[in-house]
């Protein structure tokens, strides 16, 4: 998607005007996921691409993996490592109680967002419509 300003064509697909910040939702999308029990990190990697927020993107392993540590160091994940009969151990996340707070303050904050994100988009949708219909008469004027 691109956009002119000016002349000049403006590359949107990277902006988050095209929802390329929903990467930022991956710590309650993890959380989301650990609230029903725990999962190996490679397992987490592949529902993650059943979410919503990803639309069947697929998320950067590396970047749940930096991500899971990072939970880990804040006490809001616990990882042991699952041994199994076959195969190399795998590292086992789980919740903790204080990452569960975080999950239900998380559930808030995201519950608050698109209250105001539906507010403001009924804004926009009105401010572009006024938009519309001012570009309409223009044109209608100078035929």
């Amino acid at each position: 998607m691109s956009a002119s300003h000016r002349g000049k064509a403006i590359e949107l697909s990277m902006c988050p005007c095209a929802g390329a910040t929903l990467g930022r939702l991956i710590q309650p999308a993890i959380m989301t996921l650990l609230a029903g029990g725990p999962l190996h990190g490679y397992r987490i990697v592949q529902r993650l691409v059943r979410t919503p927020m990803l639309d069947g993107g697929r998320p950067d392993p590396t970047g749940v993996y930096r991500m899971l540590r990072s939970m880990e160091k804040r006490g809001l994940v616990v990882s042991s490592w699952g041994l199994s009969d076959s195969g190399p151990a795998k590292r086992l996340y789980r919740l903790t109680p204080a990452g569960r707070r975080c999950l239900d303050l998380w559930v808030e904050t995201l519950a608050s967002y698109r209250h105001s994100i539906g507010r403001l988009l009924s804004v926009a949708r009105k401010a572009a419509a006024m938009r519309d219909a001012r570009a309409a008469g223009k044109t209608r004027r100078h035929r």
